[in-house]
């Protein structure tokens, strides 16, 4: 069996595959144990469930996978995007599993500052164009919050320096939501204490702040990073309550600034902007109490001797009632003489009339003739009344009397028959013109319907859709078609394509030959 099988003529050592795979992974990690790549970020779809990353780094001639483990990633400064040009720091190793190389990250850093600006600036512009930045969407601050909510580290300095300046100034309640405030989860934390914070209901157990304040200390454009999250500046340009925006310094600007309803410079400026100085409050509240109290004296006094002046302008009683009273004394002495003499000459003017039985039956009787013209009078008023009257009734008896609605009766019978003789004829002429534009339409139709031309011969042919097949290119192999004829349908299924008979070209017709031994031929003109 050994004389069959070649003889081996060379002295080369044999490995296995696992031996090859891990004497390329030594000599890879040793060669190239700590480097520093530069290239584009492909194929980053976030963190996998298990928490690590998957993407390859790129420039415009080769890539190279990559990898962040979870605990990288917890660590990074700014969480890698889609496109980014970035500088990774780590080590090569390869996967013997696919036989591929990578590179594991222990740190990521973008390429300068300008790639992030870049970044920022891109997100900027697609914000401002969804008008999140407008002047006019922006909420006035409350002048008298009673529940501020900060939104910051709970151990930084920060929040003690919002608290000592708020107790400073005015006192209040302080609700602090403890985030993380840089690093790759910054953004994801503040976006839901802010979105959080709206969500608490009026008057629950936890009180709903009047306010917000997002603050942070100052930093580089990467400690800041998170404050420039596109889902943190649409979660605040959302909020229900007014937001003020402290990160970083007077000269760090993020977008949460420019999404922000007020901006300040520092987070003891966000404190002073939130709440003013009760001290000041008080001093002027007393003050315009002061001055209010001065103010009502001083238009008391007014008022005091204006009234005055007018009185000192008006005449005592005696002098108003001086001329009244002489008055009154003239009227009562005349009236007693004016009496007298009245009384006298009502007396004299009954004196001269001489009363006696004959002047009164004399009165009586021309009385009584001036009433009986007056009866005559009317009772000949009234007779002529009636008699007008009578004539009047007279003739609207002889006007309605019955020969003249008989002869109106009649008379709308005649018209009444005549328009329904009318009628019947116009009727008759109707529907004869009516059917006979319907049998030539029955006509116009039996000759262009389909069905004459299958009486003919012709098939429609339709696949199972009921659509009309009008071309062969249009018929798959074994696809089932309905044929229509004259008098049903046939179901049938097209053949194959290696045995569709192809169309055979019409036979041409012998021409005649023009020398025909016919002698009544007339030559090739027919």
């Amino acid at each position: 069996m050994s004389d069959l099988l070649p003889e081996s003529r060379t002295n080369a050592a044999e490995y296995t595959v696992s031996e090859i795979s891990g004497a390329l992974k030594r000599t890879v990690e040793d060669a190239f144990g700590n480097v520093r790549v530069r290239g584009e970020i492909s194929g980053y779809r976030g963190p996998h469930s298990s928490g690590h990353a998957y993407f390859c780094l790129k420039d415009d001639r080769a890539r190279l996978e990559a990898v962040v483990w979870k605990g990288t990633m917890s660590r990074l400064k700014f969480r890698p995007e889609e496109g980014m040009e970035v500088i990774a720091t780590g080590r090569l190793t390869t996967y013997p599993g696919s036989s591929k190389y990578q590179i594991v990250i222990d740190n990521l850093e973008p390429a300068g500052a300008g790639a992030l600006m870049a970044l920022l600036e891109e997100r900027k512009r697609r914000l401002a164009a969804e008008g999140l930045f407008e002047s006019s969407r922006k909420r006035r601050l409350p002048f008298m919050p009673a529940v501020i909510g900060v939104v910051t580290s709970p151990t930084g300095a920060v929040i003690r320096d919002i608290i000592h300046r708020i107790n400073d100034r005015f006192p209040l309640h302080v609700v602090v939501w403890p985030v993380r405030v840089q690093g790759e989860t910054c953004g994801a934390e503040v976006t839901a204490a802010v979105e959080g914070f709206n969500a608490l209901p009026v008057g629950g157990a936890i009180a709903r702040p009047d306010l917000l304040i997002v603050a942070r200390g100052g930093g580089s454009l990467e400690d800041l990073w998170g404050f420039n999250d596109e889902a943190l500046a649409r979660a605040v340009a959302a909020s229900r309550i007014p937001v003020i925006s402290a990160v970083g310094h007077e000269t760090d600007w993020t977008l949460v600034d420019l999404v922000a309803d007020m901006r300040a410079p520092t987070p003891t400026g966000a404190a002073e902007i939130a709440v003013p100085v009760k001290a000041d409050l008080e001093a002027n509240l007393a003050s315009l109490a002061a001055r209010l109290r001065a103010c009502t004296s001083r238009n008391f006094d007014r008022k005091r001797q204006v009234l005055r002046a007018a009185g000192r302008a008006l005449p005592s009683p005696d002098q108003l009632l001086a001329l009244p009273r002489r008055h009154f004394d003239e009227v009562t002495s005349r009236l007693s003489r004016a009496l007298i003499i009245s009384t006298e000459r009502k007396r004299a003017r009954l004196a001269a009339i001489r009363l006696s039985p004959a002047t009164l039956d004399r009165r009586i009787g021309e009385i009584r003739k001036m009433t009986e013209r007056d009866i005559a009078r009317a009772c000949a008023g009234l007779r002529a009344a009636l008699r007008e009257r009578r004539s009047r009734l007279d003739r609207t008896a002889q006007r309605i009397g019955p020969e003249p609605l008989v002869r109106r009766n009649r008379l709308c019978v005649e018209r009444l028959v005549s328009a329904e003789r009318r009628m019947d004829h116009a009727a008759t002429m109707r529907m004869g013109r009516l059917r006979s534009r319907l049998t030539q339409a029955d006509r116009l139709l039996a000759t262009l319907s389909h069905q004459s031309i299958l009486e003919r011969g012709f098939v429609l042919v339709s696949d199972t859709s009921g659509a009309l097949v009008k071309r062969a290119a249009e018929v798959e192999p074994e696809a089932a078609l309905s044929l229509r004829f004259a008098d049903g349908m046939v179901e049938a299924v097209a053949g194959s394509a290696a045995t569709r008979a192809k169309p055979q070209p019409k036979p041409t017709q012998p021409r005649k030959d023009t020398a025909s031994n016919d002698p009544g031929a007339q030559g090739s003109l027919f």
